[in-house]
């Protein structure tokens, strides 16, 4: 029999807004959301690119992303550049300001981490790394499979 997990959904997105909330108060003195991070990440980690690009890494509206950039841009964390290819399109790219504050951001990030799976051997948290991976490819594989209700009949 397959043990069943109650509450799965409830209790990740507990644990999410959880460890969301304590990084936006530990980075409040640089002015910057859990969701500014996450797309200055992207940025730094994969380097410049459209907002159609980070919308699809972040999985939201491009719209949203317009929205995020457009404040992180009046706050000094990215800029945008025409794209040398394509003259409708900019390219978001991480500033000075955003390289520097990285380190101090991600430190404090590692520390959350460590304070969020405090109790947890090694072999738990690579339990809990596969486990959280498997659930996300999980459900990526199923959106892109219609349900058997949209399936024609």
């Amino acid at each position: 029999m397959t043990y069943r997990i109650d509450r799965l959904g409830t209790l990740l997105q507990d644990a999410s807004r959880r460890l969301w909330g304590r990084f936006e108060h530990r980075t409040a003195d640089y002015g910057l959301s859990a969701a500014q991070w996450r797309l200055m990440g992207h940025l730094l980690r994969e380097g410049p690119m459209t907002q159609i690009a980070l919308a699809a890494l972040l999985d939201v509206e491009p719209i949203s992303v317009s929205r995020l950039t457009d404040r992180m841009e009046q706050q000094g964390w990215l800029r945008r550049e025409a794209h040398p290819e394509d003259r409708r399109a900019r390219i978001v790219v991480a500033t000075a300001k955003a390289c520097e504050v990285a380190p101090t951001v991600r430190a404090l990030v590692d520390g959350l981490y460590d304070q969020a799976l405090s109790g947890l051997s090694d072999e738990e948290r690579r339990v809990l790394h596969r486990a959280l991976l498997k659930i996300t490819e999980n459900l990526q594989a199923a959106e892109a499979q219609p349900s058997s209700s949209e399936t024609p009949k």
